[in-house]
């Protein structure tokens, strides 16, 4: 069953333990992430970040429920040894195999992509498509979420697995992944679909390859500004947003640092310092 609160409401005394100014953990396989860290930029200009991108074992979309729980697991250990007051998980994939269950372990509010980016397409439209990784699509969690919210609508969803490797590759605009996406979108476009959800933080960076594909009336459902409203909610909620200037956004990888950089760069239009971490280390510590 999809619970309609963000997380658990045992977080309302923690805002008496957590300063204003901690940071937020973001954390995504790779550059998808990057989508909701511009959301944070624009909707929570003061929040300081801390953003996390498992380069070294993307893409999550082809990985098992216990390989994903372990990697989330080891991330949230070392976001809680750097003090975050809150974490979200950018990325469908996590969020529907492993949210429920590490909610239950740490001791900071995680908040997740589906249900926000499922609230947002019910109130969108009634023939609802969903693009994701083939394991967020086989979990079927924006199904479930989106029909416990509104039964009547339908959903249709589509596994994309060639998308976050060609979105990584940065091959948005090569012929051949304008390919790929018609393949993909074609079975949603014979059920006329009115909404499009895009199940990957990585498909935003795809839209003016989809949205040349789609029929204009078609509205696209982005979780990230979504997921960054609820974000801002919770925090008013708990007493803990920042009001004092940020610090400056720290980005840490498990793959090649020079890469990521060179996407960053790409994404936000700065090129941001980035560190390699074991995220496994901070289990063993």
């Amino acid at each position: 069953m999809c619970s309609f609160s963000i997380f658990d409401r045992r977080f309302h005394s923690f805002s008496s333990q957590v300063p204003q100014r901690a940071p937020i953990g973001v954390f995504d396989s790779g550059v998808g992430g990057l989508t909701v860290l511009r959301q944070l930029y624009q909707q929570l200009p003061n929040e300081s970040i801390i953003y996390v991108g498992d380069t070294a074992r993307l893409p999550y979309g082809i990985r098992s429920q216990g390989e994903i729980l372990q990697f989330v697991r080891e991330i949230l250990c070392w976001m809680r040894l750097q003090g975050v007051k809150m974490a979200i998980m950018a990325c469908n994939t996590s969020s529907a195999l492993a949210l429920d269950i590490v909610r239950q372990e740490f001791d900071f509010p995680i908040l997740g992509v589906i249900l926000p980016g499922a609230m947002a397409a019910v109130e969108q439209g009634q023939r609802i498509g969903v693009i994701a990784t083939p394991a967020t699509a086989q979990s079927n969690a924006y199904r479930q979420a989106i029909l416990e919210i509104k039964s009547h609508v339908q959903v249709w969803q589509v596994s994309c697995p060639e998308f976050v490797p060609l979105i990584e590759q940065n091959r948005i605009h090569d012929p051949y992944t304008a390919e790929v996406a018609k393949t993909y979108l074609e079975p949603l476009l014979r059920q006329e679909i009115d909404t499009l959800v895009y199940g990957c933080t990585h498909y935003p960076h795809l839209s003016p390859v989809l949205r040349s594909l789609l029929p204009t009336q078609v509205k696209l459902i982005d979780p990230a500004v979504h997921v960054v409203v609820a974000c801002s909610q919770e925090l008013d909620i708990l007493g803990i947003k920042n009001t004092y200037p940020p610090m400056p956004t720290r980005f840490a990888v498990s793959g090649c640092p020079q890469q990521f950089t060179q996407s960053g760069l790409q994404w936000l239009g700065y090129t941001p310092m980035v560190e390699q971490v074991c995220f496994a280390d901070a289990v063993v510590s």
